[in-house]
């Protein structure tokens, strides 16, 4: 079960992000901001930097678009695997805005995809969490950041949770720095 780091850096900087991450305000102008911040400092870091990691741990996800076939990336906060230690839970929370993210649907329609990590490229293989294994999972990322239960209270569909696991021959080649893979913004 995911039990990763503690989210935040000091106690009273993660009550405050823990509050001011349950806003309506926050669910409105963060999916506009923090992923294009995080997308420019990536490209600039060679992958080494993520800057909304310093509250959550973040990765960025490259997945095949579910309409357009092409690549995807988009940054997101996970929740590290470290009982195999091999991969990473996802959270579509979507900031507990109506709708999936768009990232689900690409997962769903492939689920071979990769992960920038640390400044190192992996591929992955995604799996949505269905039943018993999704409940619990639920439970440690309630846990992990408490304000997914807001998120929650304000949706009506079931939040997606992927779990992606390390594919093999995937050793986590360093990034070249040859400028961005994107291929276009997040579908």
């Amino acid at each position: 079960m995911p039990s990763g780091p503690r989210p935040a850096r000091t106690t009273t900087g993660l009550r405050l992000m823990r509050k001011l991450s349950s806003t309506r305000a926050f669910a409105k102008a963060a999916p506009h901001v923090i992923p294009a911040m995080d997308r420019a400092v990536h490209r600039l870091t060679r992958g080494k930097v993520l800057p909304s990691a310093r509250m959550l741990p973040g990765l960025v996800l490259t997945a095949r678009g579910a309409k357009s076939g092409l690549p995807r990336r988009t940054p997101l906060a996970c929740m590290p695997d470290e009982g195999s230690g091999r991969g990473w839970v996802l959270i579509g929370s979507n900031f507990g805005r109506s709708g999936h993210p768009a990232w689900t649907a690409n997962l769903l329609a492939q689920p071979e995809a990769s992960v920038s990590w640390h400044g190192a490229d992996i591929p992955v293989r995604a799996r949505l969490l269905t039943g018993r294994e999704r409940a619990q999972v639920w439970e440690a990322a309630l846990a992990f950041w408490p304000p997914y239960a807001i998120y929650e209270s304000r949706v009506d569909r079931e939040i997606r949770l992927f779990r992606l696991e390390r594919r093999e021959g995937g050793g986590g080649a360093r990034r070249d720095g040859r400028g961005d893979r994107d291929g276009g913004s997040p579908e």
